[in-house]
């Protein structure tokens, strides 16, 4: 497919030659492309929805799927600033672009964006993107902060994600996104609840990724570090109170994952040279559960009838 000097794919080039479908097996941490085969919706441009999309990551995928020729769906709170990235990126790359204002914290809005999710007969790329980290202690983070948190970061991409697979695995194409972070695999006293959530939304993108083993449909999940976006002006903890040599733009993150995207990581961590550590990591905690399944107490707690082998 012809591209421009910007690496970007010209919408008439999209409806000439179509949407290239990859079906794909998993292994442990790529997926490993199978032939291309062309299917009824080659003559369809494809649909990214995006939350989140008003700033940082989101913008930065909004922008960037544009790019590669996707009509957009861009969600999130701010109506006036959703309004003027859809003019510019309709503008910049001649795609269609619709906006949705909608709270992911509010039922109803939910509701309604699952309706339209299972509605759209192009959707090819969500993009699970809308997020907030309230970092403080458990016990000092309110009970509204914490619903909020549980609601946005939780509920909402395991939702959106289960409206999205039914018609994605129908057409056997597409992809869902997690945007996770680093703190999925860690912890520190301010970040108890948010690397819960961040920890739920790889689990989740894991197990997805085994119930669509086989098909053309694609989970991602991107654990970014520090990243300067605004998620920090809600955090507690401000962006200048970070070492500025690991903090990452929201540009560089959403390259970055897409490049892992295109070379078939399941797990992408923008910022870690060494993939190995990764597999290791797969690796042990793989061994350490199968270390569970031994059906009687570990010798060193001392208990009658574990001295046996």
């Amino acid at each position: 497919m012809a591209k421009a000097a910007d690496g970007s794919v010209p919408r008439s080039a999209t409806r000439r030659f179509g949407v290239r479908l990859f079906f794909s097996v998993r292994s442990m941490d790529r997926w490993v492309p199978r032939p291309t085969v062309e299917t009824s919706m080659t003559a369809e441009t494809p649909v990214a929805l995006i939350t989140g999309a008003s700033s940082g990551i989101g913008l930065a995928y909004a922008d960037r799927l544009a790019r590669r020729g996707h009509d957009l769906v861009l969600v999130a709170r701010r109506a006036e600033r959703l309004r003027a990235l859809a003019d510019r990126l309709a503008a910049t790359y001649s795609i269609d672009v619709r906006t949705v204002a909608a709270d992911l914290t509010q039922l109803e809005d939910i509701a309604s964006l699952e309706t339209l999710i299972r509605s759209e007969p192009r959707l090819h790329t969500l993009v699970n993107n809308a997020g907030i980290g309230r970092l403080s202690p458990s016990m000092e983070t309110s009970d509204a902060d914490a619903a909020f948190t549980l609601d946005l970061n939780v509920v909402a991409p395991t939702r959106l994600s289960r409206a999205a697979l039914p018609g994605l695995l129908a057409r056997n194409a597409g992809a869902i996104i997690n945007i996770a972070s680093v703190m999925a695999v860690e912890v520190l006293p301010v970040t108890t609840l948010y690397s819960a959530t961040k920890s739920y939304l790889l689990v989740f993108s894991r197990g997805l990724q085994l119930e669509t083993a086989g098909t053309g449909v694609r989970i991602q999940a991107v654990l970014p570090a520090s990243t300067a976006t605004e998620f920090w002006d809600s955090a507690g903890v401000p962006l200048s109170a970070l070492d500025p040599a690991s903090i990452m733009t929201p540009d560089q993150v959403v390259d970055a994952a897409l490049a892992g995207f295109d070379q078939g990581e399941t797990v992408t961590f923008p910022t870690v040279e060494d993939d190995l550590l990764w597999s290791r990591y797969e690796a042990a905690r793989q061994a350490l559960f199968a270390a569970t399944q031994t059906g009687r107490p570990a010798r060193r707690y001392g208990l009658p009838g574990t001295d046996a082998p």
